[in-house]
Formats: C-alpha cells, sequence, structure tokens
C-alpha cells in the first residue's frame, strides 16, 4: 500500500472528492474556502472555480456542469461561465445551518444533508433534490451530515450523523427517493475519530473518513471493520475510488480543524491524497439528471 500527497492544494476544509468516469477527472471542494478543484488522475493540470458562498457538495450533471449544494440551498453551476444559477434555498431551522455532504442516487437525484456549524444542536436535515429539481425533506433531528452513499444495488442508504459517533443505514426505494427503516450500522470509538466522508466500494464495503484521528476505516456489509489505514494528516475528511480502474482511493483532507482543541493536523494537511496498491475497486459514480 502507498499513501501519497498528489495536490498540496491547502483546503481549509478539502472535501466531497468526486471522480468522473467519463471525463477521467477527480474532482473535490474546498468547503470553507469557496473553491472547486479539478485534476487529472496523477493530480496534475488542476483547475480552480470560485463559488459565492461556503460549499458543501459537488455532483456533476448528464447535461453538463454540476449540481452543488451551497451554504443556503441548491444552484446549478456552469464551468464555462463560472455562474450559480439558484434551484431553491433552503429554509434552515437556524442561522447556524448550512448545506453540507451529497451524492448523487443511481436514478439521478441529488441527496444532501445540513449542517449545525457548532455542532451542538440537532438542527440539521437531510434533503433529497428530484430530476424535476423539487426538493424534498427526507430526515431531521440531525447534528453533522456527512457520508451518504449506496449499496451496489442501490437499495441501502448509508448516511453518517458524525456527531452520533455512527455511520447509519436505510432502506432506499430508487422509485421514491424515500429512506426508511433507519438502523445503526456501526461505531465509532474514541479513538476512531469521528464518521465523515464515505464511499461503497463494489464488493459492498463502507469506506469512511475517521475525522480527527488520522483513520480511514472499511466496513464489511454487516458492519463489521474489516480494514484502519493511518494516514499522515490529522483531518482526513472524505474518500473515493477513482482512476482508470477505479481502483485508486482518493483522499481530501483539511488544513486546519473547524473544532477547538486540535491544533497540530500534520505538514501536508489540506492536501489531495492518493492511496494505492489496496486490492479493492470502486463503483462509477452517478451524474444528477436535472
Amino acid at each position: 500500500m502507498d499513501i501519497k500527497a498528489i495536490v498540496k492544494c491547502e483546503t481549509i476544509l478539502g472535501e466531497g472528492p468526486l471522480w468522473d468516469v467519463a471525463e477521467q477527472k477527480i474532482y473535490w471542494i474546498d468547503s470553507y474556502g469557496s473553491k472547486i478543484f479539478r485534476a487529472n488522475e496523477d493530480g496534475s493540470d488542476v483547475e480552480t472555480w470560485d463559488v459565492p458562498q461556503k460549499i458543501g457538495s459537488l455532483a456533476l450533471r448528464r447535461s453538463g456542469g454540476a449540481i452543488l449544494s451551497l451554504a443556503d440551498g441548491f444552484y446549478l453551476f456552469d464551468f464555462e461561465t463560472g455562474k450559480t444559477d439558484l434551484i431553491e434555498r433552503v429554509r434552515h431551522k437556524a442561522d447556524s445551518v448550512r448545506m453540507n455532504d451529497g451524492k448523487v442516487d443511481q436514478r439521478g437525484r441529488f441527496v444532501s444533508g445540513s449542517i449545525e456549524i457548532t455542532e451542538t444542536s440537532a438542527s440539521a436535515e437531510l434533503y433529497s433534490v428530484g430530476i424535476d429539481r423539487k426538493v424534498t425533506r427526507i430526515d431531521d433531528e440531525i447534528v453533522v451530515s456527512n457520508g451518504p452513499c449506496w449499496s451496489p444495488d442501490g437499495t441501502i442508504f448509508y448516511f453518517a450523523d458524525s456527531r452520533s459517533r455512527a455511520i447509519w443505514a436505510y432502506d432506499y426505494d430508487l422509485d421514491t427517493g424515500s429512506a426508511t427503516n433507519k438502523r445503526k450500522f456501526c461505531d465509532f470509538g474514541e479513538e476512531d475519530g469521528l464518521p465523515d466522508g464515505a464511499t461503497v466500494d463494489a464488493e459492498g464495503y463502507v469506506w469512511s473518513a475517521g475525522v480527527y484521528k488520522s483513520k480511514i476505516h472499511r466496513f464489511a456489509p454487516d458492519g463489521t471493520r474489516a480494514l484502519v489505514i493511518d494516514m499522515p494528516v490529522v483531518c482526513v475528511a472524505s474518500v473515493m475510488f477513482g482512476g482508470a480502474n477505479l481502483d485508486r482511493l482518493y483522499v481530501t483532507t483539511m488544513k486546519s480543524a473547524p473544532v477547538p482543541g486540535i491544533v497540530e493536523t500534520g505538514p501536508e494537511a489540506g492536501s489531495l491524497f492518493v492511496i494505492d496498491g489496496l486490492g479493492v475497486k470502486g463503483l462509477p459514480e452517478y451524474r444528477y439528471g436535472g
């Protein structure tokens, strides 16, 4: 196994790695820096775009461009012009809530949750943006939304409320986009970090960043921990398989922690990392259909 920083971009809060099979490009964001990044598989030819608010997540669209969750709601984004076009502002329960992590299901819906930025109040919610661009709420009473992803057949939805120290599983209806029968999938102990960004590999195993503890975890479909990887930075934020063979694990990290008490984050903190030699492949990400 080989771990290396391939783009030393010093993102304040690096999130949302997204490998696009069609373009053979890796995308990621700086949530606090309000930036989108794109690069080749090896990290070369980095391009950047500024967005007008803190950005929680990004997904590409089938028709071109992207859908974004920005602090106050959902937007379309044009890479050619750099312009955003509002889909819908979300009525957050408090001023301390903003949009956060999100991904696309097999039918082209964009599912994204919010975060209560003091990480003390269950004021955040989970939303789905249909291909008709209608926004619906699918869960609530959340503190920190993170790590949305699905089983290979799309019928189990995984989602972390980071402050609960758990990843949760739901039965997911691909026809309606509803998530029901919420149950605990796995727990995170004190030395595991908090569950952050996540992905599912081709074998149905869930990979999750263990933020604040330099960890990446792999969980079997029954929720048992199968692998732990130690990273050279403390604030490991999110993971995604990519590369020509979908066998490279891209990892985003934070330059500085958004919570008190974490001072030393590592000399390469904020870089985009890649891990090779895992012997595991990921799954192609879907594009938003709206």
